[in-house]
């Protein structure tokens, strides 16, 4: 007994479980703070933002041609590879450059090759119906095995987050009706809206579109359509009718408009909330960098802090486990002290 009783109380001593409590209390702090704190990084690693390189400065890039019929305005760079055909060139206004099949178009067909692959990776996803017609979304990735249609207005909540992701995945047609529309509010930018789709996009008569196109095939683009993004082809062709397409922009919380992610070789000027202007470049990795007055600012593009970390439930698992074995030593020591 004399020997169990010096072995015990050489263990008490060697564990003190008062001052071991106190440890572990300063270190449970800290431990919940970070994971707190952090930003929920295996929540957000799979929705990264699509980054479309030189292809970002396209509002039109084809692999098979680019037709035109009409007056239609291009806001944004054109170009098309490998068949360079471009119909209907002469009816065109072009307030970017008609790149053709030069070497920059050749450059941005690679990288909507790259852009394409991520928004099709994109995920975890959300099923949603064949017609995205009369609802009301958040930002995620959203996915249709098959085709996607759009019959009136598909809403875009933003959550006031300027840098909202919404992601639309098409297994095959990406199909619009006539006077349809895609509409933005709470900070939803078009900058952010990426619709990729597995076969060919057809846009209605007198449309009003929102968001970047990945189509794989073709995109048809009808009559009197407005585009607030860009209409990019991979390996088809993209037709023209009567169409206004403008390559968007993003602005931050405080009113200056910055290139989008992933374009590249634009740059933009835009009025500071006291009315001077700055001006930024973007580079191609898709990071904005600028120079401007003292009121100019630049925007990285990066997401910002989603919520609690999904590993903090995880960690508190750990913390309590480790809580009961302190409480259970603790416990056999008054034990011990009471006999």
């Amino acid at each position: 007994m004399s020997v169990t009783r010096a072995i015990t109380a050489s263990v008490g001593a060697a564990v003190r479980p008062r001052h071991i409590s106190r440890w572990f209390a300063s270190l449970a702090v800290v431990v919940v703070g970070a994971a707190v704190m952090a930003p929920a990084g295996v929540a957000d690693a799979a929705q990264a933002p699509v980054r479309l390189g030189t292809a970002g400065s396209f509002a039109v890039l084809a692999g098979a041609g680019v037709t035109n019929t009409g007056p239609t305005t291009i806001n944004g760079d054109l170009g098309t590879f490998p068949t360079t055909s471009i119909s209907g060139a002469a009816s065109m206004t072009i307030t970017g450059t008609n790149h053709g099949g030069d070497a920059v178009t050749q450059g941005a067909k690679t990288d909507l090759v790259t852009a394409y692959n991520t928004a099709a990776g994109e995920g975890p996803t959300t099923a949603v119906p064949a017609d995205l017609g009369g609802q009301t979304l958040t930002p995620g990735i959203y996915n249709s095995a098959s085709s996607l249609g759009l019959t009136g207005a598909l809403t875009l909540n933003g959550g006031g987050n300027p840098n909202a992701l919404f992601v639309f995945q098409a297994g095959s047609t990406l199909t619009t009706a006539s006077a349809s529309s895609v509409v933005l509010t709470n900070g939803a930018q078009a900058c952010n809206v990426f619709w990729q789709v597995g076969s060919s996009a057809t846009l209605g008569t007198g449309s009003s579109f929102r968001g970047t196109i990945l189509a794989l095939t073709s995109i048809s683009v009808t009559t009197g359509t407005t585009i607030v993004g860009r209409a990019l082809a991979r390996n088809g062709a993209v037709t023209l009718d009567t169409d206004t397409i403008t390559t968007p922009t993003c602005t931050t919380p405080t009113g200056t408009t910055v290139t989008t992610p992933g374009s590249a070789n634009a740059s933009t000027k835009s009025p500071s909330p006291n009315g001077t202007t700055s001006t930024g470049t973007a580079t191609p990795g898709g990071t904005g960098t600028g120079t401007g007055t003292p009121t100019g600012t630049t925007a990285t593009g990066t997401l910002p802090f989603t919520g609690i970390n999904p590993l903090l439930p995880t960690l508190g698992g750990v913390l309590v486990g480790s809580g009961l074995l302190l409480m259970g030593l603790s416990s056999a020591r008054r034990r011990r002290t009471s006999a």
